[in-house]
């Protein structure tokens, strides 16, 4: 039997699919969840071997939830529910540790069998998810202004960046205005919130940089 968590916040919805799932004969429903603190510690408690986690789920950004319930919880999967998918959702969820990402409105089999398929150790990505992926725009900025971005992202000051990239806080705060400007954004704040909402911060060219 495989043991599946549903961690959503709407009750409705979790016993939708509870009912939807109890009627598959080797899939057994172990826990629930409706806040994104309890997912990590429900997993460990109820030995789930799948958690189906809603990516809007109130409290805990959703991929902290996924890193924590892996750490927590190893031997338990993340499938990843959503009604959509920003720009940049489904690379952030695989790098925090899903293994699946499937849209709400699946039919009942489909979510089974993504559900199987996550427990037996495959990868399941709605095929809509994959293409919207493929086909986003990639971030107006060069690489070292991506650098300057993520780094800001973590709340750094402009001395704290010159230090860590090796430049100088006159290059930082130039880099931080051309960022501004190709946001559209009025702050630096409102840049980062601009940039985390169409997935810059998860570009590719981001990884290269460790600190």
């Amino acid at each position: 039997m495989i043991r599946v968590l549903i961690a959503d916040q709407m009750r409705l919805f979790r016993s939708g699919l509870a009912s939807l799932l109890a009627d598959e004969p080797d899939i057994i429903l172990v826990g629930e969840a409706d806040d994104a603190e309890k997912v990590a510690r429900t997993a460990l408690e109820c030995a789930a071997d799948v958690a189906l986690v809603d990516s809007e789920l109130p409290g805990l950004d959703f991929f902290t939830v996924i890193g924590e319930l892996r750490a927590t919880a190893p031997e338990c999967v993340v499938l990843v529910l959503a009604w959509r998918s920003r720009p940049g959702d489904l690379r952030r969820a695989v790098a925090a540790g899903a293994v699946g990402f499937v849209l709400k409105d699946s039919s009942p089999v489909q979510l089974a069998d993504a559900v199987r398929r996550v427990a037996h150790g495959e990868r399941v990505v709605d095929p809509e998810l994959a293409c919207a992926e493929l086909v986003t725009t990639p971030p107006p900025l060069t690489p070292r202004e991506l650098d300057v971005l993520h780094v800001a992202a973590e709340g750094a000051t402009v001395g704290e960046i010159a230090g860590r990239l090796h430049l100088s806080p006159g290059t930082v705060r130039n880099y931080l205005a051309r960022i501004v400007g190709k946001a559209g954004a009025r702050t630096r704040v409102e840049a980062i919130a601009i940039a985390r909402e169409r997935g810059w911060l998860w570009h590719d060219s981001v990884a290269r940089f460790k600190g």
